[in-house]
């Protein structure tokens, strides 16, 4: 087994925090782009405000 310090980590694409690899995730980690169900939920969410950002740049 791996210690916690020494596996691999990924940036949220929706939160932007920082994530470790998980035994589910084994299989498809390449794959995996947020770090919860619930990011993963609130992906279009995001989306909706960076097209909102970029239509009234401030």
């Amino acid at each position: 087994m791996t210690r916690p310090r020494d596996r691999p980590t990924k940036i949220c694409a929706v939160c932007g925090r920082p994530f470790q690899w998980r035994r589910k995730w084994k299989d498809v980690w390449d794959e995996v782009r947020y770090c919860s169900e619930r990011c993963r939920r609130d992906r279009n969410r995001q989306q909706q405000r960076e097209r909102l950002a970029d239509l009234n740049p401030e």
